[in-house]
C-alpha cells in the first residue's frame, strides 16, 4: 500500500510540473529581468519624488506614485515567481502556482485605486491650477521616458504569457505613457504659460491605468472564477471528443486553468460496450494535446450498457 501511494505522489507531481526544466530555466530569466527592470524604477523614481515636490507637478507626483505601483508590481512578481516554483506539497496540490494570478489580481487592482485618485485630483488642479515649472517637468519627464524604455524593454523579453510578468509589464507600460504625456504638458506650459495642461495630462494618465487595471482585473477575475481559458471553447472540445470512434456520451465536461499557460480539463466519457475504454481515453489525451494543447487532463472512462445493471421490482 505505501508504494502505492509513493507511485500516486510521483504522478501528482509529475502532472503538475507539465512544463519541465524549460519553466525553471524561464522563470530564472524572469528574475533576471524583473530585477533590472525594478533597480531601474526605484532609482528613477526617488528622483521623480523630490523633483515633483520642488516643481508643484502633479503630474510628475503621479508619475512618482504610478513608479511606486510599478516598483511594488515588479517585487510582487518576483516573489510571485519564487512561490510559485515551489512544488506541490500536503494539502497544496497544484502548489503555489496561482500566486502568479494573485499577484496579476493585486496589479489591476493598485493601478485601478491610483487611476481614481489621480482623477479626483486632477480635477481639482483644473478647476484651480496651481503654478507649475513647465522646463523641470519636461526635462525629467523626458529621463523619465528614457528610464522607462529600458524597463520597459527588458520586461518585453520575459515570458509575457504568464499573467504575473504581463501585470508587471502593463504597470511600465502606462508608466512610459504618463512620461510622454508629462513631456507634452511641460512643453505646454513652457510655450504658452497653459497651467491647466498638467491636470488634463494627469487625466490621460488616470485613462491609461484605468483601461490597463480593467485588462489585468478581468483576466485575473476569469482565471478565479474557473472560465475556460481564452481560445479555448468547450463547444468545440466537446465535439471533437464526441466525434473520436467509440465514444458514446460526454458530459460533466469542464475546462479551467489553474495559472497562466497550465489548463486543466475533467469529463465523463461513456464508450460503447465493444470499445477499448483504455484506447479510447489514451486517443482523448493524445488529441487534447495535440489539438488544444491541453495535458493535465481527467478523463472517467466507463462502458455504456445497453440495459441497467441492477433492476429493482416495485413491491406489489
Amino acid at each position: 500500500m505505501a508504494r502505492k501511494g509513493h507511485l500516486l505522489l510521483l504522478l501528482m507531481a509529475h502532472d503538475h510540473d507539465h512544463s519541465g526544466h524549460h519553466h525553471g530555466v524561464s522563470a530564472d530569466a524572469d528574475r533576471g529581468k524583473l530585477t533590472i527592470a525594478l533597480s531601474l524604477i526605484v532609482g528613477f523614481m526617488l528622483v521623480e519624488v523630490v523633483v515633483g515636490a520642488l516643481a508643484h507637478s502633479l503630474a510628475l507626483l503621479s508619475d512618482a506614485a504610478h513608479m511606486l505601483t510599478d516598483a511594488g508590481a515588479l517585487a510582487l512578481s518576483l516573489v510571485a515567481i519564487k512561490l510559485a516554483a515551489r512544488p506541490a506539497k500536503g494539502a497544496m496540490t497544484y502548489g503555489f502556482k496561482r500566486v502568479e494570478i494573485l499577484s496579476a489580481q493585486f496589479n489591476g487592482a493598485t493601478l485601478l485605486v491610483l487611476g481614481l485618485v489621480i482623477i479626483v485630483e486632477g480635477i481639482a488642479r483644473l478647476i484651480d491650477p496651481p503654478a507649475v515649472e513647465g522646463t523641470v517637468v519636461l526635462v525629467v519627464a523626458i529621463v523619465g521616458i528614457f528610464v522607462n524604455l529600458a524597463a520597459t524593454y527588458t520586461l518585453s523579453k520575459a515570458n509575457r504569457q504568464s499573467m504575473n510578468i504581463e501585470g508587471s509589464f502593463q504597470h511600465l507600460v502606462t508608466d512610459l505613457a504618463a512620461f510622454v504625456f508629462t513631456a507634452i504638458a511641460g512643453a505646454v506650459i513652457i510655450a504658452t504659460d497653459f497651467r491647466e495642461a498638467d491636470g488634463i495630462a494627469s487625466l490621460i494618465i488616470a485613462a491609461i491605468m484605468l483601461r490597463a487595471a480593467y485588462g489585468l482585473l478581468r483576466d485575473s477575475g476569469r482565471v478565479f472564477l474557473e472560465a475556460a481559458p481564452k481560445g479555448l471553447e468547450p463547444e468545440a472540445i466537446g465535439r471533437m471528443m464526441i466525434d473520436e470512434p467509440g465514444v458514446v456520451e460526454v458530459h460533466d465536461l469542464h475546462v479551467w486553468e489553474v495559472t497562466s499557460g497550465f489548463p486543466a480539463l475533467s469529463a465523463h466519457v461513456l464508450v460503447s460496450e465493444q470499445s477499448d475504454c483504455h484506447e479510447v481515453r489514451r486517443a482523448l489525451d493524445a488529441g487534447l494535446h495535440e489539438r488544444f494543447g491541453i495535458d493535465h487532463v481527467t478523463l472517467q472512462v466507463d462502458h455504456q450498457h445497453a440495459e441497467p445493471l441492477l433492476q429493482i421490482e416495485p413491491s406489489t
